[in-house]
């Protein structure tokens, strides 16, 4: 009898502990019932907030979904723009479910499916509004236009799986490595042709400066020339008339010094030899006994 009592008590606590479940704090929580949700009088799908419910122990089984807001953002995707040139573009969505039975429904509680669902409907908006405008018009100011259409597109089908989109951002917009390369290409040879553009010209304007400078320089230069000819003249001119004022006020003493210096530059050496008559006026003051002034 004893025993049978302990075993009653024992099934009662089981049955007790069983009938209790824990909802944790960002999650809610279905039952199921015999594989079908449970649902209110109103057949609205009875969703469980945090903290401690009970249920039908051994027929009844909870399933607790992540109510907080998911972010689903993985890799790159390519798009086609209106001028049929790919695009690698990276973008993130942030959503929640907001109808716990429909998205249990619609994805059996799995989140990876529900990301995979969610993540085609995104891209369809993505793919349409992207094919619908030119690269310029993507990179510009219509960025923000193409998102929120983008997400008002993806959000009928997010609604279908139970699914509330909070926003779409594109992160980054990257061209292909192919055509990444052709682009780099084509600007590095469009920069070599404008910088043999600016050599040429530079090199043209060098030898414009270049022959003006040896033009200003030879007209210098004959000019200096000019110039020390005339001053050269000049000082002739000065020197023939310095001797001829000389002369002229003692024209035998200048005689007589011209002559001196005619004998010192004739008899420099004992092996000088002239040629020439003894009575030649050459030797004229060597036979005179004085100078006449």
């Amino acid at each position: 009898m004893k025993n049978l009592v302990i075993a009653i008590a024992a099934l009662v606590g089981i049955a007790v502990v069983s009938s209790v479940f824990v909802v944790p704090e960002g999650e809610r929580g279905i039952v199921i019932r015999f594989g079908k949700i449970q649902r209110d009088t109103q057949e609205a799908v009875t969703v469980f907030e945090p903290g401690l419910h009970f249920k039908v122990p051994l027929i009844e089984t909870v399933r607790l979904l992540d109510a907080r807001v998911q972010t689903l953002g993985e890799g790159s995707d390519r798009f086609v723009t209106a001028e049929k040139k790919d695009l690698l573009v990276d973008s993130y969505v942030k959503w929640r479910i907001a109808d716990f039975g429909k998205y249990f429904l619609s994805t059996g509680g799995n989140l990876n499916q529900a990301e995979t669902l969610l993540k085609q409907y995104i891209n369809n908006g993505l793919r349409t509004e992207f094919g619908s405008r030119t690269i310029q018009e993507i990179v510009s100011g219509e960025r923000t236009q193409l998102m929120v259409r983008a997400m008002a597109q993806a959000s009928d089908g997010a609604q279908e799986l139970g699914v509330e989109i909070l926003d779409v951002r594109v992160k980054k917009i990257n061209l292909p490595d192919e055509i990444s390369t052709s682009i780099f290409q084509r600007m590095r040879a469009e920069r070599t042709a404008v910088a043999k553009e600016h050599r040429a010209r530079g090199m043209e304007q060098a030898e414009i400066i270049r022959a003006d400078v040896d033009a200003r320089v030879t007209v210098m230069v004959a000019d200096a020339e000019r110039n020390s000819r005339t001053v050269r003249g000049e000082g002739d001119a000065s020197a023939a008339k310095i001797y001829a004022d000389a002369y002229n006020k003692n024209g035998e003493f200048f005689s007589f010094v011209r002559s001196l210096d005619a004998y010192k530059n004739s008899f420099q050496s004992k092996n000088d030899v002239l040629v020439i008559q003894p009575d030649n006026d050459f030797f004229k003051y060597m036979k005179s006994d004085k100078v006449q002034n």
